[in-house]
């Protein structure tokens, strides 16, 4: 059994059991190269000594990634690529490369081949196809003829074989087809066996072992090795031997020389020979020793202590004598056929210390062992700790010394040194008590220090010794949140200060330039915060710093730029004069007082925008050259990007001078008529108020008015006669006076009631005598129609076109005595004078006659007169209209009362005729009125200014004599 399991020890170097814990693909049959459909199994091998509960799978890998999992040992595979395996308790194996050809001929060969392998190089067509003259080669050279077989046997392979192979043949129809080309490279089955003695300067009597050492590789794990070992050409044992080791059991002096050994394959005889090793056998010498028990080398007071003397080498009867170098006192103890002496000291005392040694005497020969040295140890006390320099404080950087001294125990002693449990240094003494430990403190040894001493009866812990680092502060850092280098005014900053290093209580100060904001202690390390509500004066650096007592240290400054919302802008509009007029220039101006540039203006006119302009400070202006438009309210807008302001409205009035004025005439009828009240309207049609008008008369002031909200003024007039003539208004707010154009207009004054005087030669009228009658209005606008009446019948009517009176001359007759009147009339009303009684005395037959006829002659003819006016008073409206006097709609409504119209002509009038002044004119006024325009001719009484309506005047010339014929003659239009 033992022999068993030396030999399992022995396998990984030996060979012969040999095993590798790489897993081993192979393939059966062992061709690499096959065509597609046939069987090819890989099969995997592993650790020979697998355990039989084990139950691990076989893995199974294709092109680098895992296949399958099977619990054989097998597996069958058709696709070409590289494959690999793992069996239990071993890694993954090499890749093994197959490939199923589509080929006409391939030339198959084992996956490995190793020295004595017997291998068969197979060259196959495919089914069905026949191949001649098929050779095999090797390097491109013709290595044999296959003509019978396609296999090729290599025997016993070496390295010689090693090289290219392929076949070739030829089909039926003369073709050459060639295989693929397979590479033969002969491996070692082993390599040179190395050869190990157990010693090779053994001394006389000692067994030497010698191994013959070899590997075999794992995919020949199975082979069987056998070994033979040789000293000077000389074998050792009688034959070939499956040990690969061969023991001496007893080396002699005459042992020495060249040794070396053999190993073979059993099956292929394949051998090789390890170099040669010289072993020296030395000459064997007696040994004297002591060994304690125990086994120590000091001995602790109050314990059992054995010595113990061994002698080997001497021959014969030996007695052992001891010896104690401290007091050289032989003690001597015999011990009958024994080789092995004790000396016991049962209770071991200080003064048991020293060395101690054993002599063996045979009887002749004696000799010494070498002494062995007994150290009696006393256990450490435990040992104090002290700093130096003094004190529990300590700065970051000071070196400080740890001082650990036992005041009792035996040398060495062996010190260590703690922080919190933590190891720090280990020092062995072996002069002094005393141990030091020096090292430049960092913020990290403050804790808890202690040290132990130890020399090897037992360990003594020190009390623990507290030392604080005082670390200074290092360069804080300042921080801003929300972080960035921009704030919006309003907002709540916070600034933190932290010094990444530094011992507490830390004063942390902030500064925004070189004022001082603010500071706070930190008492337990850490940072400290400073929160401030940003305001545009706060733009600027910050910095803070950092101070426990030792230094105070200053942080990189930080810049942070508040940006300020724009405030509510004003606007002002800076105008030439208190009221601004059109034509001026004025400039609105519109400024925020804070905010951050660059700020946009922008100026509205009733909330349209005007212009718009970008300044980085000082607020923006707009120039306006002044319309009328321009009036109206103003506002400017102000933005920065951090929201917009508006300002309050500001109200422009332009200010607009004056247009022309117009004047215009309101009366209650187109003619006006003295007492009418008249209405004088003036307007400007463009101006501010309040505008001021003044009315003039024939630049007379009349009166002026006010406008104070714009428009026109008007003043009112009762007419009267007075009041004919040229009016104009003007029209002024200030900004220059305007001129209406002149405005005519007549004032028509009633006749007056007129007076009727008869102007006779004599105071009593007589017939024959020529009297005039005279009538004459006081008041009156032209022309006037006057009639004359002798008890009231007509005798005459005459026009006065000028004003004033008319006259009617009359050659008296007996028949002419009576009551005389006259009617004046200008259209607005006729009037009647007082009655005149004329009284006729001294009639005379002899003028009775030719005043009778010249009575009669006159009447005829005012009689003709008379009849045309009326036909043709008759003809010219049907001429115009086809209608006659008679229509009713032709007579004046009761609305058109007081227009000048007349509407008939008088009825016949008796004329007398004058032979005094040879003629007598008479006026008569024909009117026509058509429908619908009454107010037109109503308008111009006596003119002929309208299609619609006519006034003819007749000339009656009455000739000297009775045959004379009245003429009908047009004339001009009168003058009123």
């Amino acid at each position: 059994m033992l022999l068993w399991v030396s030999l399992l020890v022995l396998a990984p170097i030996s060979g012969q059991f040999a095993t590798s814990s790489k897993s081993v693909i192979s393939v059966h049959p062992p061709w690499t190269v096959a065509f597609p459909g046939e069987k090819v199994k890989l099969v995997c091998s592993g650790s020979h000594f697998k355990r039989p509960e084990m139950s691990t799978p076989y893995r199974w890998y294709y092109r680098g990634k895992q296949i399958s999992e099977t619990s054989s040992n097998t597996y069958e595979v058709h696709d070409s690529g590289e494959y690999r395996c793992q069996a239990p308790d071993s890694i993954k194996s090499s890749s093994v490369s197959l490939l199923f050809s589509q080929a006409t001929l391939i030339l198959q060969a084992p996956l490995y081949v190793f020295e004595g392998d017997s291998v068969v190089l197979r060259c196959r067509a495919k089914a069905g196809v026949a191949l001649t003259n098929v050779i095999l080669y090797k390097n491109d050279r013709l290595l044999a003829f296959l003509s019978n077989t396609s296999d090729f046997h290599i025997h016993q392979a070496d390295l010689k074989d090693n090289g290219a192979y392929k076949c070739s043949g030829f089909k039926k129809d003369s073709s050459s087809v060639v295989s693929n080309r397979v590479k033969i490279q002969v491996q070692e089955l082993f390599p040179p066996p190395v050869m190990k003695a157990s010693s090779f300067q053994p001394i006389e009597g000692e067994l030497v072992t010698l191994t013959c050492e070899t590997q075999l590789p794992s995919q020949k794990s199975d082979v069987r090795l056998q070994f033979c070992f040789f000293k000077d050409g000389q074998t050792l044992q009688s034959g070939w031997s499956s040990s690969p080791e061969f023991q001496i059991n007893t080396i002699w002096r005459e042992d020495s020389g060249s040794y070396w050994c053999q190993a073979q394959a059993v099956t292929s005889l394949v051998w090789k020979q390890s170099q040669t090793s010289k072993i020296y056998v030395q000459r064997g010498v007696a040994k004297v020793q002591i060994h304690t028990r125990p086994a120590l080398e000091f001995v602790i007071p109050g314990q059992e202590l054995v010595l113990i003397c061994s002698v080997d080498g001497v021959p014969g009867l030996v007695r052992i004598s001891w010896y104690k170098t401290s007091n050289k006192e032989s003690m001597k103890i015999k011990i009958q056929n024994s080789l092995e002496a004790e000396f016991k000291i049962s209770m071991v005392k200080n003064s048991d210390a020293g060395e101690y040694y054993c002599e063996a005497n045979n009887g002749g020969l004696s000799f010494l062992s070498k002494p062995v040295t007994i150290n009696v140890k006393v256990p450490v006390s435990p040992p104090g700790l002290t700093l130096s320099p003094p004190g529990d404080r300590a700065l970051e950087g000071d070196m400080v010394t740890l001082h650990c001294e036992a005041q009792r125990g035996s040398l060495p002693i062996q010190y260590q040194f703690f922080r919190e449990d933590v190891f720090l240094k280990e020092i062995e003494v072996t002069s002094l008590r005393t141990s030091s430990f020096s090292f430049s403190l960092t913020a990290e040894h403050s804790g808890n220090y202690y040290c132990t001493a130890d020399n090897g009866l037992g360990a003594q812990r020190s009390r623990a010794v507290h030392l604080s680092v005082i670390v200074p502060v290092s360069h804080p850092v300042l921080t801003l949140s929300p972080p960035g280098p921009w704030a919006v005014e309003g907002d709540l900053m916070t600034l933190h200060c932290v010094a990444q290093k530094g011992s507490p209580p830390i004063q942390y100060r902030f500064y925004h330039g070189d004022v001082t904001l603010g500071s706070s202690s930190v008492p337990s390390g850490g940072g400290a915060s400073f929160s401030f509500s940003v305001t545009s004066e706060l733009s600027g650096n910050y910095h803070c710093t950092a101070d426990n007592g030792f230094g105070s240290h200053k942080s990189e400054a930080i810049s942070l730029s508040v940006t300020v919302p724009v405030s509510r802008p004003v606007l002002t509009i800076r105008t030439p004069r208190a009221q601004p007029v059109v034509g001026d220039i004025v400039e609105l101006h519109c400024e925020a007082q804070r905010g951050s540039p660059p700020i946009l203006y922008q100026f509205y006119h009733e909330d349209v925008i005007l212009g718009s302009s970008s300044t980085p400070s000082g607020g923006s202006s707009l120039s306006l050259f002044l319309t009328e438009e321009h009036s109206g309210k103003y506002a400017c807008v102000v933005s920065n990007g951090w929201g917009s302001q508006r300002s309050d409205t500001v109200s422009l009035s332009v200010r607009v001078p004056v247009s022309h004025a117009v004047l215009t005439l309101r009366a209650p009828r187109a003619q006006t008529v003295e007492g009418d009240m008249v209405e004088l309207h003036c307007e400007a049609r463009r101006g501010s108020p309040p505008i001021w008008y003044q009315f003039y008369h024939e630049d007379v002031t009349l009166g002026s008015s006010s406008a104070p909200s714009g428009g026109g003024a008007s003043f009112n007039l009762s007419l009267t006669a007075e009041h004919s003539g040229n009016y104009f208004c003007k029209a002024n707010n200030d900004l220059g006076a305007q001129h209406s154009e002149v405005v005519t207009f007549n004032v028509l004054v009633p006749v007056s009631r007129p007076v009727l005087t008869l102007r006779a030669p004599r105071s009593q009228a007589m017939v024959g005598d020529m009297v005039e009658l005279h009538c004459e209005v006081q008041r009156g606008s032209p022309p006037i129609l006057y009639q004359f009446y002798h008890e009231n019948v007509t005798l005459e009517s005459s026009s006065a076109p000028y004003g004033g009176g008319a006259s009617f001359n009359l050659s008296l007759t007996t028949q002419h005595s009576g009551n005389y009147s006259c009617e004046a009339n200008n259209g607005l009303g006729a009037q009647h004078s007082e009655a005149v009684t004329l009284s006729i005395t001294g009639l005379t037959g002899s003028r009775s006659g030719p005043v009778a006829t010249g009575v009669t002659g006159g009447l005829l003819s005012l009689l003709g007169l008379a009849a045309a006016a009326l036909l043709l008073y008759y003809w010219l409206p049907r001429k115009a209209g086809g209608k006659s006097n008679s229509d009713p709609s032709r007579r004046p409504s009761s609305s058109d009362s007081q227009e000048p119209t007349y509407h008939n002509v008088p009825t016949w009038i008796e004329l007398q005729p004058v032979y005094s002044n040879g003629e007598d004119v008479v006026y008569t006024e024909v009117r026509s009125i058509q429908k619908g325009n009454k107010h037109a001719a109503a308008s111009t009484p006596g003119l002929l200014k309208n299609s619609d309506s006519s006034v003819i005047y007749s000339q009656v010339r009455v000739a000297s004599t009775p045959a004379s014929r009245p003429q009908l003659l047009a004339s001009s239009a009168p003058h009123r």
